[in-house]
């Protein structure tokens, strides 16, 4: 069983071909964000989701916190999985679940400190997929996402080893940390934005170079 891999931050059809071609399994689409990089319009995501092949996983990168917004906000896009940056302020998840039945949710938890892993843990069993990053929710404007730090994977290993659900590795991976990002962690996926780009724009050697060093066996 191989590592999955998503590329994050596709902002083109080129650039979702381009993953895609690589060895991508899944792109992340960036809609409006409070920081961070990669935001396109909802209707671009809608355009790039329709455009690649029906088994390669196309994100909604949501920063909406209300249940009804994120409906609201899928159905504008048709991505065929949600990735929910910030926790829920109103609503449930078993709301989006019941409107959005054959879509796939994937909640973000910023890994910060141990409370983070009690979080992921005690969540993980309301998602398809959890995704552990290194944002913080918590400051003024808020981060959530798209940061290009590493977070402390040993407390991602132990929401890994606990979780009820996959989880997908993010914050910080490029190249040349990717392999022991996977050996040490073990998720069922992982995600890159930055690490993969120059001057904001996919960078094809850096992406394959990406690949090669992730495609190992678990």
């Amino acid at each position: 069983m191989r590592t999955r891999i998503k590329i994050c931050c596709i902002n083109s059809i080129a650039e979702a071909n381009t993953a895609i071609e690589l060895g991508a399994d899944a792109i992340g689409l960036v809609a409006k964000m409070p920081s961070g990089p990669g935001p396109i319009p909802d209707e671009l995501i809608r355009q790039i989701a329709q455009s690649v092949p029906p088994l390669i996983g196309t994100f909604l990168l949501t920063s909406e916190t209300s249940a009804d917004e994120i409906i609201k906000h899928h159905k504008r896009t048709l991505t065929n999985t949600i990735q929910i940056v910030d926790l829920l302020s109103s609503g449930t998840y078993s709301q989006i679940k019941e409107a959005l039945p054959s879509v796939k949710i994937v909640q973000v938890i910023h890994v910060i400190d141990s409370k983070s892993v009690d979080l992921a843990i005690r969540l993980s069993e309301s998602f398809d997929a959890l995704l552990l990053d290194s944002g913080n929710p918590n400051l003024l404007i808020k981060e959530l996402g798209g940061t290009g730090r590493v977070h402390n994977w040993t407390l991602s290993r132990q929401i890994r080893d606990n979780s009820k659900c996959p989880i997908i590795l993010a914050g910080g991976l490029k190249p040349e940390n990717v392999k022991q990002a996977i050996e040490e962690v073990q998720p069922f996926a992982i995600d890159v934005c930055n690490g993969v780009r120059t001057n904001g724009a996919l960078d094809r050697k850096k992406l394959i170079d990406f690949f090669k060093n992730a495609l190992i066996d678990k």
